[in-house]
């Protein structure tokens, strides 16, 4: 049968989510987990392959398995023999023809940002420290920008292997709450490291170290010299995927 896992995980301490041979990553301890629990050899595919220092709370990953262990017990007898960092919140038992990177209705990440003059030592791990003050409603007339279907040639990094940079862009809110301000993007796809270019551009209208319209110019030329400098890892946190044939999320923004 074939399982899918709802994972969360703090990224501090890996090398991104994809298995390597020579650096620790979250797919590679989670499949080791799962192989001593089973006894049994698993290939675990998952839906987003996040960076190094990112974190999430709703990423999917499936396997297959010939176990008797009921599926939505996998979780807690997993969790047992994973790090603290790494968890995984529900498993269940899907088609054998589900793929956890196809069907993708949206994904939503969010970008942390702690905008003050002293960052906490808590939140240093977890959200990226500007002590500029930053104008917030400049970034959300900014942020409107990337709503729709662009190509986003412009906010990809070098290394991006994709047949299209055309996206789409659902919805980007922009909360704060005291010093604390998140950045919520919601679309069908992300190209490498989008998200994070993103931050940074909104970043630099905040801080009026950039027009609004430079950020259209970064869109409509594509090219990734226009755009903002790419925000640090450790701010990004993949909130949920929401699956078409399902009606089904994978994580649940808090």
């Amino acid at each position: 049968m074939r399982i899918r896992l709802t994972v969360a995980y703090d990224g501090t301490n890996y090398h991104g989510w994809q298995k390597q041979d020579n650096a620790v990553s979250v797919q590679g301890i989670l499949t080791e987990a799962l192989q001593q629990l089973l006894g049994e050899e698993i290939e675990l595919a998952g839906a987003s392959r996040t960076d190094a220092g990112v974190h999430a709370l709703g990423n999917a990953a499936v396997f297959d398995t010939r176990t008797s262990i009921p599926p939505e017990k996998i979780a807690v007898a997993v969790n047992q023999r994973l790090p603290e960092d790494i968890r995984v919140m529900r498993s269940e038992q899907v088609s054998d023809t589900f793929h956890p990177r196809d069907g993708v209705k949206h994904k939503t990440y969010e970008y942390a940002i702690t905008n003050a003059q002293t960052q906490l030592p808590t939140k240093r791990l977890y959200a990226h420290f500007v002590y500029v003050p930053l104008n917030v409603e400049q970034m959300r007339a900014a942020a409107q920008l990337f709503i729709g279907e662009h190509d986003f040639g412009g906010f990809c990094s070098a290394g991006s292997q994709v047949k299209s940079t055309v996206r789409c862009i659902y919805d980007i809110k922009i909360l704060k709450n005291g010093e604390d301000i998140k950045i919520q993007i919601t679309g069908n796809g992300f190209l490498y490291n989008m998200v994070r270019i993103i931050a940074g551009t909104l970043i630099e209208v905040g801080m009026g170290r950039r027009e609004i319209e430079t950020v259209k110019q970064a869109i409509d030329r594509k090219d990734r010299k226009l755009a903002g400098p790419t925000a640090p890892a450790r701010g990004l946190v993949l909130l949920k995927i929401v699956y078409k044939s399902e009606g089904e999320e994978t994580g649940q923004i808090q």
